[in-house]
């Protein structure tokens, strides 16, 4: 709750593109960013009802209990487990006016890898995409696969938005919607600072 959110200089769009959105948003956002999602769900979403796709793991339940906890809803599934029924769940909710967070490589990885199940998403719903990275000016990064944010109390953190309607994705194949998605993500990506090799245990914050 300390944290000095803004939209970053250089974003396509602002938290209030983000906000002016009147129907469900499938958001899109990198594992090891996780940390402040519900926090972005508290300041620019709230009341709006929010869903979190949470691995099937029961390391996934913690995450699943934290989100309950917040007033976020928690589907739980991935693509190694609880996948098909977890895909109907999300586009259940989607079609019923609620939005829906994706973390794309999670809940393994690879660091910035994209599963094709959000693309997929997408277009069986026609909702718009919103993809979401952020960049700490104050931060530690863990030594874990995606090399996990943890940014500084009273720090700054500025947030880039892209919105992506889901007739940009029309005809592709959900391979190829992923790949496209993913690189427009990794282009608002900004790892400046911070050791690029997620499994070092000499990331630090700058």
């Amino acid at each position: 709750m300390t944290l000095r959110m803004r939209t970053a200089p250089d974003s396509p769009a602002t938290v209030e593109d983000y906000q002016n959105i009147k129907t469900s948003r499938l958001v899109i956002f990198w594992h090891n960013r996780l940390l402040i999602s519900a926090e972005l769900h508290r300041r620019f979403s709230a009341p709006r009802r929010m869903n979190g796709l949470v691995s099937a793991s029961k390391d996934g339940s913690w995450l699943a209990a934290f989100f309950i906890m917040l007033g976020i809803g928690a589907i739980r599934g991935s693509s190694s487990r609880r996948g098909g029924q977890a895909i109907l769940e999300c586009s259940h909710c989607l079609h019923n006016g609620e939005d829906l967070a994706i973390t794309p490589d999670g809940p393994r990885g690879p660091c910035y890898g994209f599963k094709s199940g959000p693309a997929l998403l997408a277009q069986k719903t026609g909702v718009p995409v919103v993809l979401v990275s952020s960049r700490y000016h104050k931060a530690k990064r863990l030594g874990s696969w995606d090399g996990f944010y943890l940014p500084a109390p009273f720090s700054r953190v500025d947030l880039n938005f892209e919105i992506v309607e889901a007739s940009a994705l029309a005809g592709m194949s959900p391979e190829s919607a992923g790949e496209f998605l993913r690189e427009k993500l990794l282009s608002r990506t900004d790892d400046t600072g911070f050791d690029k090799n997620p499994a070092s245990k000499k990331n630090s914050g700058v």
